[in-house]
């Protein structure tokens, strides 16, 4: 990915101020649609055409992003008779806003160390050695806080490895709350 800015105009960094903004930028594929669009700006067709996905799946993942403030149409063309949207990003960067969101929900505090686990991380995705999982489960504020002790400890033991070998490895780990959907409970 070069330095140099795409070929359309755009803030240098964009706070993320709600949890659904966040979430946007959670999925692989839309990952993959920002970093595209970081080289310039494209249309559905080429987005589509560069990750091997149909035009159908990478429009959704487009109008998640354009809904949330994330890309936007910077030109168009005509094409017959149909206009051709070019998408670009808003910014950048994205960065979670340490500040209380607009509506009063809460950002997660330390959503920083993602950031840097998400850059640290790029070379080791593209290579297919990088291991993560995400999961979601509706559980309560006192199961979340035994969890997260759980996830210091397992934090404390990576901590206490002996150090070996010739690659430096990264972990990260995290507990969020989220507006993921949940089923009816069961009658």
């Amino acid at each position: 990915m070069a330095d140099n800015p795409p070929d359309y105009e755009l803030a240098d960094r964009m706070a993320l101020t709600r949890p659904d903004q966040v979430k946007a930028i959670g999925h692989p594929l839309r990952t993959m649609i920002l970093q595209l669009l970081h080289e310039r700006a494209a249309t559905v067709t080429e987005l589509a055409e560069a990750v091997g996905r149909p035009k159908s799946t990478v429009a959704h993942h487009v109008e998640v992003l354009r809904l949330n403030g994330l890309l936007r149409v910077v030109r168009t063309r005509r094409v017959r008779a149909i206009e051709e949207r070019f998408y670009g990003r808003t910014a950048r960067m994205f960065h979670v806003s340490a500040e209380p969101s607009p509506a009063g929900e809460a950002m997660p505090g330390d959503f920083n160390d993602f950031e840097v686990a998400a850059r640290e991380s790029a070379t080791a995705f593209e290579q297919g050695r990088l291991w993560g999982f995400i999961r979601h489960a509706r559980i309560t504020e006192d199961q979340a806080s035994q969890f997260w002790d759980r996830m210091a400890g397992l934090v404390e033991e990576f901590d206490r490895l002996p150090r070996a070998g010739e690659t430096m490895y990264g972990f990260a780990i995290g507990l969020y709350p989220t507006s993921h959907p949940t089923l009816p409970t069961a009658e």
